[in-house]
């Protein structure tokens, strides 16, 4: 028969295992699966106690309602039926995490990096790089509005012409035929008070009557094309020139700063009214872009 002793060792022997098995199960118990893992803590307590105490009042021939166990005076190192411990364990533990919620909120957040901001960043520095790569590079290149306004200056000197400055301002082509032909001449060609825009309706106008010989070299429609020739500051060219020289019957030499002359004739019998007319024709020294000067044959009586 089995004595007290042994009773009792047998007794601390199994509520140490169910002391490992309650610790193992609140360790792996999560905010979701607590309050059910306490629960079920506190039956496997209630049964082994209820076991222990029929155990011992077999054997003292007590009624279990009787026996207080020798057992009763071990305690678990954690509580194991949910109790004011068990409570104040999580109260605390509830604390701490609201503590540590509070303390990251309180927390300077760092921001996430922007993207957009950082490709712009990195293309604004790419084409301040570009830009100085490019400006350093200027700095090596000759001048190439120095060496056309030289060059173009010993070919007036060798042709004995000389050059009146014409404003850059989109008229200039015309401004410069109106400025190398007779005023008469020019005033005669069109309805308009300022000469330039009587060379600009003349050569709208012969192109307009001529369409077979211009529209095929045209971008866009003739008539619109015509109207801004005849009404605004669109550059003339070209055609223009080869407008200008038929309607007034006249040749034009354009001088170019490499020597060339490039001659756009009339195409027809001159009438004796005007002379030839020089141009000067510019690439890179006026900040419109192309430019053209009028010239003049030096007189040497």
């Amino acid at each position: 028969m089995v004595g007290m002793e042994e009773l009792l060792a047998k007794q601390r022997k199994e509520k140490r295992d169910l002391q490992g098995r309650i610790r193992q199960k609140k360790k792996n118990a999560t905010k979701k699966t607590r309050k059910g893992v306490n629960d079920e803590c506190e039956i496997l307590e209630r049964e082994l106690a209820e076991k222990h105490q029929a155990e011992t009042a077999v054997l003292d021939g007590e009624s279990p309602n009787q026996i207080e166990s020798g057992v009763d005076g071990l305690t678990l190192e954690e509580p194991v039926d949910g109790g004011d411990h068990e409570t104040t364990t999580g109260a605390n533990q509830t604390k701490a995490e609201e503590s540590d919620a509070q303390s990251l909120a309180d927390q300077p957040q760092s921001k996430k990096p922007n993207r957009q901001k950082a490709r712009l960043a990195r293309r604004a520095a790419e084409q301040e790089a570009q830009a100085a790569a490019a400006a350093l590079e200027a700095e090596n290149l000759p001048d190439r509005r120095e060496q056309e306004v030289s060059a173009m200056k010993q070919q007036m000197e060798s042709r004995g012409l000389t050059e009146t400055m014409i404003r850059p301002d989109g008229h200039c082509l015309f401004s410069a035929c109106a400025h190398s032909m007779s005023p008469d001449q020019v005033s005669k060609s069109g309805p308009k008070k300022a000469p330039y825009e009587n060379v600009r309706f003349a050569a709208a106008e012969f192109m307009a009557t001529h369409s077979d010989d211009f529209e095929a070299f045209m971008e866009e429609p003739l008539d619109s094309y015509v109207k801004k020739i005849r009404d605004t500051a669109e550059w003339g060219g070209q055609l223009e020139l080869q407008a200008i020289a038929r309607s007034y019957h006249i040749d034009v030499n354009v001088l170019q700063a490499d020597g060339r002359v490039e001659k756009i004739s009339s195409g027809s019998d001159k009438t004796g009214e005007s002379d030839d007319i020089w141009l000067a024709y510019y690439r890179h020294s006026f900040g419109l872009g192309e430019h053209y000067n009028a010239l003049k044959k030096v007189d040497k009586t």
